[in-house]
């Protein structure tokens, strides 16, 4: 029901910038948060933006604010996140999730109904 189909995800050279996609299929965006999240290796998964079903409100975390921005497009049923500035600590498998009451504290999330296939960023330095 939904795929973050491996768009945008490959290797990158440190400040680099890679833009990465998150298409809905079966269902809108309209009534959903959309949340980006990433697991680096042997780590935990984090989650790092969000966009409000509304468009309005984001968030990020603090690993990676000022660097990420995510938007949408509701014409094209699709969320990005533009990674710009890319650091080696940033290489991990990026996932987006959706939820009618999903939402991320300090790389904590809760309220994931939808995931999308990850899609694996590496950044060398």
């Amino acid at each position: 029901l939904m795929c973050s189909c491996g768009v945008g995800g490959g290797l990158v050279q440190a400040g680099g910038s890679l833009r990465l996609s998150c298409a809905a299929f079966g269902f809108t965006f309209d009534d959903y948060n959309v949340g980006w999240f990433r697991q680096a290796h042997g780590k935990e998964r984090e989650g790092i933006s969000l966009i409000t079903s509304s468009g309005h409100g984001t968030y990020y975390s603090d690993s990676v604010k000022g660097r990420f921005a995510i938007s949408s497009d509701d014409a094209k049923n699709t969320v990005y996140l533009q990674m710009n500035s890319l650091k080696p600590e940033d290489t991990a498998v990026y996932y987006c999730a959706a939820g009618r009451r999903l939402w991320i504290v300090a790389g904590v999330a809760d309220g994931m109904e939808y995931w999308g296939k990850g899609t694996l960023v590496t950044v060398s330095s």
